[in-house]
């Protein structure tokens, strides 16, 4: 891992980070009838008030989140499709919060989303440009050595 992927990471922690805290300050007062109408009550049975991360589909976050191959071209795709994933939810949260103390935060977060993109968008077109353009996905040059 290089410095501008370890700062990337960092900075993806920090995003979790401010999503459990707004999380914290929206669900920290609910009273049971709150939870109850919020439909947050199976949350709340296994969790009360806790974070815990999950999709809003209700899949609990777990390690199948991080997608890695090895290979450079395949985990820079899988990094701009996590980064395009990560701007679609922030897109979809923007359309339905309108309080500014929720929503401005949500715009940076989307915001840095699309740099991120832009920046392994670069490294994958110095990745591409350094490879052999006639034989641009047969051969891997970590990984398969040419024939003697």
């Amino acid at each position: 891992m290089n410095i501008t992927n370890a700062s990337v990471g960092t900075e993806e922690l920090a995003h979790l980070e401010m999503i459990a805290t707004i999380v914290r300050q929206l669900t920290k007062c609910l009273s049971p009838e709150e939870i109850k109408a919020s439909g947050f009550d199976k949350y709340y049975v296994d969790h009360t008030l806790a974070i815990w991360p999950t999709a809003a589909a209700g899949i609990p976050f777990n390690a199948c989140e991080f997608q890695s191959k090895g290979d450079t071209i395949t985990d820079l795709y899988e990094d701009m499709a996590a980064e395009q994933k990560a701007r679609s939810t922030y897109d979809n949260i923007l359309r339905l919060i309108k309080d500014p103390e929720i929503a401005d935060p949500i715009r940076f977060l989307r915001e840095r989303e699309i740099v991120h993109f832009q920046r392994f968008g670069e490294t994958l077109r110095r990745v591409q440009d350094d490879l052999n353009s006639k034989n641009f996905y047969a051969f891997n040059g970590q990984i398969d050595k040419k024939s003697c």
